[in-house]
């Protein structure tokens, strides 16, 4: 696993998880159905569903194996008043370290 933060308003992941509406789309993004994102992030189905529609808060454990899930398939948490979600771009240094180049 690595250590990158990703800063989200100028706080880093660790003391602002990612929103249920990033999970939502990143998920989307990726294509991935609920059930695929739980077994990436080793959480329960319901977890994501839950989490999803805001009907409860998972564990800041399970949120940050959501979020490193999400990003190991491509995603980047981005800054900015509009906290968002886009793909990682192919030549990111983040995916070099990752790949050995």
């Amino acid at each position: 696993m690595h250590n990158l933060a990703i800063r989200v308003n100028s706080v880093a992941t660790s003391d602002m998880p990612i929103s249920p509406s990033q999970c939502r789309g990143a998920r989307a993004m990726l294509g991935l159905e609920q059930t695929q994102l739980a077994t990436l992030a080793l959480v329960s189905r319901n977890t994501i569903a839950d989490f999803e529609s805001g009907k409860r808060t998972p564990t800041r454990a399970n949120v940050q194996a959501i979020q490193s899930a999400l990003e190991r398939a491509g995603i980047e948490f981005t800054n900015g008043e509009q906290p968002g979600v886009r793909m990682r771009k192919a030549d990111s240094p983040t995916r070099k370290r990752r790949s050995g180049v």
